[in-house]
């Protein structure tokens, strides 16, 4: 399923959220797509001629827990299990958009398959390896990165008149062109990768610090909503599901310094008095008054903002 999502178009348009970080740490292993899941299960399902679902389901969260903690760059080597696992080592080279990077150590928690398949490559002294996409699309919106590559994965099948054309554009792999293709992995690495700049905004503190809260409050309702959802119904949980994914990508667009922030974080926090006052009640839920004043509050400061009062100044280290 891994190798598919990185050798299929299709597939790689969802995948590509988990590459999308320039950084290499723990918290990669948790930026993953919404929709692989739901585009990988066909490689799992032959499984259920012979595995029990309950097997299958608790072997795949312990891989999951495993893949989790090789997202480091400050191990550096695991001895002799480098012979066996997947280990920091040969993840970091999974991860890189250095040519020697691509299509290689697609295993999850033992190496030893990509040795028999050929497609294992050790990390060696000298490596200096760029993470993120060959070609990256900076964003801290997660609804952006979610979304973007798949918008051009229909692009390229739109722009071909010829229907064979148009099947290998969406199933053959990422760098497939008519004619003669080279493929990513095969290509000279460019020396102006190792120049490039990490993409970074740099914010005033108190808009760091404004984030930091909200983003807390939304952890700690996501946290109660885990809770609670089996006793509420699901059309409850649907709004509340949609109104965090909403918060987060309004969190993104803070962090972009995105023009449209200010009216929609002004949107996000006028929605949650809505929700505390004359919708969470019929929920059984009671959001205390405090909270509901910080919202309002929240919504006057960003209509500062939508009204040109004042203005985010940012800098975005990548210009």
């Amino acid at each position: 399923m891994h190798r598919a999502c990185h050798e299929i178009h299709v597939l790689w348009a969802q995948h590509q959220v988990h590459h999308t970080s320039e950084d290499f740490n723990m918290g990669v292993g948790i930026r993953q797509s919404i929709l692989q899941g739901w585009c990988g299960f066909i490689f799992y399902l032959p499984l259920a001629l012979v595995i029990p679902p309950a097997q299958f389901v608790m072997h795949h969260q312990f891989s999951y827990l495993y893949m989790f903690w090789i997202h480091t760059d400050t191990i550096k080597t695991l001895g002799p299990l480098e012979y066996v696992l997947n280990t920091p080592s040969h993840h970091r080279i999974h991860h890189g958009s250095n040519p020697y990077c691509i299509d290689v150590n697609y295993g999850g928690v033992l190496i030893i398959w990509d040795k028999i398949f050929r497609t294992f490559r050790p990390e060696m002294k000298g490596d200096r390896i760029v993470y993120g996409l060959i070609y990256q699309q900076p964003s801290f919106n997660p609804l952006h990165l979610q979304t973007f590559y798949t918008k051009y994965v229909i692009s390229k099948f739109k722009g071909y008149n010829n229907w064979g054309h148009k099947l290998r554009a969406v199933l053959d792999r990422p760098s497939w062109k008519p004619g003669v293709a080279i493929r990513f992995k095969d290509m000279p690495e460019d020396p102006k990768i190792h120049l490039q700049i990490k993409y970074d905004v740099v914010l005033p503190r108190w808009c760091t610090a404004y984030l930091l809260t909200h983003y807390s409050l939304v952890l700690y309702g996501f946290y109660q909503l885990f809770l609670a959802h089996m006793g509420m119904s699901p059309i409850s949980v649907l709004i509340l599901v949609l109104y965090i994914l909403g918060s987060l990508t309004v969190f993104g667009m803070i962090l972009d310094a995105s023009p449209k922030a200010p009216i929609l974080e002004m949107a996000r926090c006028v929605i949650m008095i809505f929700i505390a006052r004359w919708i969470s009640p019929s929920w059984g839920v009671v959001i205390s008054p405090p909270l509901q004043l910080f919202y309002i509050l929240s919504a006057l400061f960003w209509s500062l903002f939508v009204y040109k009062t004042v203005e985010i100044r940012a800098v975005k280290s990548s210009d």
